[in-house]
């Protein structure tokens, strides 16, 4: 049996899947704090996952951040990697702002761990690496090379690591996003494409008491536009849109020659993603005197359910079973990184730890979901062909 230099080999199976030692793990990742606009803060964390690597057999590549991003972290198995592998996505930044974990200390209750982030995703995150790092503790080389892709910036659309996750998608046989689970632990075979835009209004300004007549209120428009858009959801085919930020006008006696608005989409396939898109960058003002200019595009593409990725989610079903847990699946409304591949390589996602509250004051993980979760991307590494 092939070693490999410089990995553990004195822990048995029970031991790498031993949830204490998992958790011990996570808690370090989440208490150093990475919301997103924070660089500074993700980059600590990247070093920290970097050192982690050090001592498995991989070629480690970080690159820099752009655009006030921290940076993104590539780990690649040394083997493997001259055909189409096993591509796995994890994100390291959090929309908690920094000095939450004051709010939201790391602490465990029974069968639940609390902390910023914990769920959504370090968790996950984490135990894809702790598979890997028992995987290579056998010694024993998986079929496919495997490559782990952390990046900073999913939580806000993920601006300057899309490339490269389409990149690395392309190269790969499979991949798997350790976003968490959904509803008890179902993993998640399709999201719904995620559209993001912006809607500038431009009216006239005058004063409200004395010549109200000479303007064009830029708000009453912006009022007209809200109804023209929420006319636009479709529960029924999974169509929504939502009207999430306002803003306008500068004092309570002058009429507001400004207003704007941040629109979110949420589609389930492409067909309404053409179409919502396209009626939304339509929108026109049906007031005179005032102009209304929208910008913005489908920011994630519909994950739909392919053949590939239900083969995919069959067999890690198949694994699950044998280790001692139904894995059933779902669509969500969320979007993640797994958008950008699953159109041309199998996709399964939500792989990553049980729990609720993501983006919340009580995010949570079950511990319990641990090791088992922990043992299916071990399985999924020794057995993807």
């Amino acid at each position: 049996m092939m070693r490999f230099k410089g990995t553990d080999t004195s822990m048995t199976d029970s031991n790498w899947f031993d949830s204490q030692t998992i958790l011990d793990g996570i808690r370090r990742w989440v208490e150093i704090e990475t919301p997103t606009e924070a660089p500074e803060q993700v980059n600590k964390l990247v070093s920290v996952v970097a050192e982690q690597y050090r001592d498995l057999p991989v070629t480690l590549e970080r690159i820099a951040g752009v655009d006030g991003c921290g940076d993104h972290l590539v780990a690649r198995a040394n083997w493997g990697q001259d055909r189409p592998g096993i591509l796995v996505l994890s994100h390291l930044d959090t929309v908690h702002p920094i000095g939450f974990i004051e709010r939201l200390p790391f602490k465990v209750e029974g069968d639940v761990a609390f902390g910023p982030g914990i769920y959504d995703m370090k968790g996950g995150a984490y135990i894809a690496h702790h598979a890997f790092r028992a995987l290579c503790a056998t010694g024993d080389r998986s079929p496919l090379g495997i490559t782990h892709l952390f990046t900073s910036d999913e939580e806000i659309g993920s601006p300057t690591s899309r490339a490269l996750i389409e990149r690395e998608g392309r190269k790969a046989k499979y991949v798997l996003v350790t976003e968490p689970a959904r509803d008890g632990g179902k993993i998640v075979t399709a999201r719904k494409g995620v559209g993001r835009f912006e809607v500038f209004i431009k009216g006239v300004p005058a004063h409200a008491g004395t010549r109200p007549e000479d303007g064009r209120s830029a708000i009453r428009e912006l009022a007209n536009v809200i109804q023209t858009l929420e006319a636009m959801n479709d529960l029924k085919r999974g169509v929504s849109v939502n009207v999430g930020v306002v803003r306008g006008g500068t004092r309570p006696n002058v009429i507001p020659e400004q207003a704007y608005a941040e629109v979110d989409l949420r589609v389930m396939g492409l067909d309404d993603a053409d179409e919502l898109v396209g009626k939304i960058l339509a929108l026109t003002s049906k007031s005179d005197g005032v102009t209304v200019t929208v910008s913005g595009e489908l920011n994630r593409p519909p994950y739909e359910k392919s053949n590939a990725g239900a083969a995919l989610y069959e067999h890690a079903k198949t694994l699950a079973s044998a280790i001692g847990f139904e894995l059933i699946d779902t669509h969500t409304g969320g979007g993640s990184d797994g958008n950008f591949t699953a159109a041309h390589t199998a996709t399964l996602d939500g792989l990553g730890v049980d729990g609720k509250g993501a983006h919340t004051h009580y995010e949570q993980l079950y511990v319990s979901s641990l090791a088992p979760r922990a043992r299916l991307l071990h399985r999924l590494y020794q057995t993807l062909r």
